[in-house]
């Protein structure tokens, strides 16, 4: 039997980050990760809130080399050719202005190196297969156990304090544990792939991320700095379900759905193997017991159209090195750092939830194409694209201003809204 302080399932953002802190901390600390780095990985965007934490963490310099810096996005319709830009300067706080896209292959290998020279112990290629959160042995906190399988057939028990789940969609103990539940109010697919060739913005417009509505749902066009461009559409899952091609030709086929999009991608060859995933849209109803906790993804993820999910990740490990940390040295604290983890946990994904799940709807739409910055609306809208949703910026008043005036219009076009809802309900319905 091994021991360690911190025990982490998972070597992404959530992981990595959270195993460098808790290390720093004076903490031992290993983390277990599956795959060896680098390894692929989508959600190449980042967010400008991004970067406080970069620099808190001290990569900032090693992701810039890597980064190719984002000032906005656009959004595009292609049913009339409008697009709007948005630029992050825009946005209430004006001293976060851009973000960078990353190949995840690398980001991810910058965190985890770090983490291993923060202290942490990194073992990679290794599962764990088995854990016991020991929750009846006493009050206080339970030793938990785990069993860890490695790629070369070989196998290890540790014992730990603690246990972060920073799995990801693999969501180790919300399957376990029973609490991932499906999103009842989300329901999409996504297909993707990686491309030279493609037609890039100009200026200090070649980084946007540009997202296309199309009628069966949205594309997304992620240029990075080595040349690749990532492109992805999400889907509703009938469309995905509608599939009788080879995946690499039904991408293909797809982007051909989108005239503007597919002019881009005239020229463009296709360099990685498509992948794609289905009703990806979950939550888990605990994000934290006695004795363990659950990071990012891992806990839960609704949509990537605002690329919030690594600074989603980072952010919930900042928060819960906190939390473990009182745990682990302050246990009569350690409820209510718990509590405060938790509610910081069910922030993030209810405020980005709203705006996600209204985002192909036509209010919607509009409303994007036509931003008016009546009541500051505007700058509390690309606040929340910037990821600004944790600190002090005062957007919230804005926000509700926004959500009453796409009630409004909702409600100004009962035929189109109409419409919109029941699409949507039979599209939930999968």
């Amino acid at each position: 039997m091994r021991d360690t302080d911190v025990l982490i399932i998972g070597g992404g953002p959530a992981g990595s980050t959270s195993a460098a802190l808790l290390a720093r901390s004076g903490h031992r600390v290993t983390l277990i990760e599956k795959a060896r780095h680098p390894r692929f990985h989508i959600g190449e965007s980042l967010l400008p809130a991004n970067l406080p934490l970069l620099e808190q963490l001290g990569v900032a310099d090693e992701v810039r080399a890597i980064g190719m810096q984002k000032w906005g996005a656009e959004f595009i319709s292609p049913w009339d050719g409008r697009q709007q830009d948005f630029r992050f300067c825009e946005a209430w706080d004006k001293s976060m202005p851009y973000a960078y896209q990353v190949r995840r292959s690398e980001f991810d290998r910058i965190l985890i190196r770090h983490a291993e020279r923060s202290g942490a112990q990194v073992i990679e290629g290794a599962r764990v297969t088995a854990v016991d959160l020991g929750q009846n042995e006493g009050k206080g906190n339970a030793d938990v156990q785990a069993e860890v399988q490695h790629e070369d057939g070989t196998a290890s028990r540790w014992r730990a304090r603690f246990l972060v789940d920073a799995s990801g969609r693999d969501t180790f103990l919300g399957s376990r544990l029973q609490f991932k539940r499906r999103n009842s109010r989300h329901n999409s697919a996504a297909i993707f792939g990686h491309f030279t060739g493609a037609v890039r913005n100009e200026g200090d417009r070649a980084g946007h991320i540009s997202i296309y509505w199309f009628d069966h749902g949205w594309f997304w066009f992620i240029p990075l700095s080595d040349g690749a461009t990532s492109v992805g559409a999400v889907v509703w899952p009938y469309y995905l379900k509608s599939r009788t091609r080879p995946l690499n030709d039904f991408l293909l086929d797809t982007i051909a759905l989108c005239p503007p999009l597919a002019e881009r991608m005239r020229e463009a060859q296709l360099i990685s193997e498509v992948e794609a995933t289905g009703n990806y849209s979950y939550s888990c109803t605990q994000s934290h017991g006695r004795n363990y906790l659950l990071l990012g993804d891992a806990y839960a993820f609704i949509d990537p159209v605002f690329s919030s999910g690594v600074m989603l990740a980072m952010h919930s490990a900042f928060t819960g090195v906190t939390a473990i940390d009182t745990c682990l040295r302050t246990p009569a604290r350690a409820r209510a750092a718990l509590r405060n983890f938790d509610r910081v946990m069910r922030h993030g994904p209810r405020e980005f939830s709203w705006f996600i799940y209204r985002i192909t709807s036509p209010t919607m739409r509009e409303m994007f194409m036509a931003p008016r910055n009546i009541l500051r609306m505007k700058e509390a809208l690309l606040s929340l694209l910037a990821g600004d949703i944790f600190g002090a910026t005062p957007i919230w008043g804005s926000l509700r201003a926004f959500k009453a005036v796409y009630g409004i219009f909702s409600l100004l076009h009962p035929r189109r809204s109409a419409r919109a809802r029941r699409l949507r309900q039979l599209n939930l319905a999968g």
